[in-house]
């Protein structure tokens, strides 16, 4: 009787897994305000302030660049090279942007707040003012437009405007928190990808879409499945983009797929480079932190496992399942967020892991060495008059290799989310510039002319 008793009331305890108190709309940015509706997500999402460290991650902002001097020669000439911290945790996302070097001392758009604030009633506002109709069947046309202006915005005038780090209405519906994605510069990213020819079997609602009529384009909070849109809801931020054209258009180029190649292919189309090297004078890339291109390319994202799987698994508080918010590294969280699927020791887990990227971290110093060299070999060429023409092949070797080198070091796994990616892209990053040194050769030789 009283097992039974002690069943009915867990059983009755998990159907109360919402406590509304107030109500929260698409105007609600305050987290807290969600969270006493939902306050055991709250709870974990407040804990995004810890500091914590694995063997090649964490979230204690220290500068890189004491810490691996090679990356001061790397970025040099660029906003990089003065100031490449290491990133907290969501929770400080927009305050350390707007404490940055990088933002204080150079010229940003607000085109850089997309992913640091939550922009999504900003941005329909500023769509409002630009003269779209304040009301609900407007409300994604005014977003888009809004995202529009604030993009061109100087940072500082479209920071005004922001005054939270991601918040629940970025990712859940308030109406009935189904997750969905909000923000534009991944929708748009979405459509055009869907429209390439790249193979996505780890997203098999973009390959129904292909097979369909097209009239329509992608739309993935109308086609993707639950699991699908607990990547993608990290995928809204966690990715590769650059500010495209005058207006800084904040831009998702997976025009010809996710692969590295593939988006520096595009960049060679349309002919972007971030800057250029100040010792090289190569037009180089500056990777961002292509999270869901790299596990794209990985076995977890083939076999179906998402990013909230392992970076925010389920727990339970009494009888009642919650995802965990406290977004953070698996290894920090072995049992729930491993062990689900790996029955091993958690010890085994964390040597496995540790061996990968224990190999990519090693492998990335290689790649480190020998873009530095080259970038030294160009300097000195440089130095002796050799001109624009006669460096330009090994220029070209130059953004190869440091493109290839900074996608896997921006990237935040250390090589996990796919290692025979990573391996692939490090091992070619040397290759190009030990190439452009054996160029280079070529280039330096007398000619015999007096």
């Amino acid at each position: 009787m009283l097992l039974w008793q002690n069943i009915a009331e867990r059983k009755q305890e998990a159907l109360q897994n919402v406590f509304k108190v107030v109500e929260v709309t698409e105007d609600t940015i305050d987290p807290a305000i969600w969270g006493k509706n939902y306050p055991r997500q709250y709870d974990s999402y407040s804990r995004t302030v810890d500091v914590e460290r694995t063997r090649h991650g964490g979230s204690e902002a220290f500068q890189k660049l004491d810490d691996d001097p090679r990356w001061r020669i790397l970025f040099k000439g660029y906003a990089f090279g003065v100031d490449y911290r290491e990133e907290r945790g969501h929770a400080y996302m927009l305050k350390d942007q707007e404490e940055t070097e990088r933002v204080k001392n150079f010229k940003q758009p607000g085109a850089c707040l997309h992913c640091h604030a939550s922009v999504l009633t900003a941005y329909q506002q500023t769509g409002v003012k630009a003269g779209i109709p304040n009301d609900a069947a407007h409300r994604q046309q005014a977003i888009m437009k809004g995202f529009e202006e604030v993009c061109a915005m100087p940072y500082a005038e479209a920071n005004k405007l922001v005054s939270h780090p991601v918040s629940c209405v970025d990712c859940h519906d308030p109406a009935t928190m189904a997750l969905r994605v909000t923000r534009p510069g991944f929708i748009n990213g979405m459509q055009v990808l869907a429209q390439s020819s790249d193979p996505l079997p780890h997203l098999p609602s973009v390959e129904r879409w292909r097979k369909g009529s097209r009239k329509t384009p992608y739309d993935p909070n109308l086609e993707a499945s639950r699991q699908e849109m607990r990547s993608m809801a990290c995928a809204q931020c966690h990715v590769e983009y650059y500010f495209k054209g005058e207006k800084k258009l904040l831009t998702y180029p997976w025009h010809k797929g996710l692969k590295a190649d593939q988006i520096e292919e595009y960049y060679d189309e349309v002919g972007w480079k971030d800057w250029v090297h100040a010792d090289s004078g190569a037009p180089v890339l500056k990777a961002q932190h292509p999270e869901f291109e790299l596990w794209s390319q990985g076995i977890h994202a083939r076999s179906g496992v998402s990013c909230a799987d392992c970076h925010m698994p389920y727990k339970r508080e009494g009888a009642i399942k919650v995802s965990d918010h406290h977004i953070r590294s698996p290894m920090l969280n072995i049992s729930r967020a491993c062990q689900t699927c790996h029955h091993y020791p958690e010890q085994e887990i964390l040597s496995r892991v540790n061996a990968i990227q224990d190999r990519t971290k090693n492998l990335m110093l290689r790649a480190e060495n020998a873009t530095v060299d080259l970038i030294k070999a160009l300097n000195e060429a440089g130095k002796q008059g050799k001109n624009d023409e006669q460096l330009k092949a090994v220029r070209a070797l130059h953004r190869k290799a440091q493109w290839r080198l900074d996608f896997i070091a921006a990237e935040n796994s250390t090589g996990f989310h796919a290692p025979q990616e990573s391996a692939r892209l490090l091992g070619e990053a040397i290759d190009f510039a030990r190439q452009g040194q054996i160029k280079l050769l070529e280039v330096n030789k007398p000619t015999g002319k007096p």
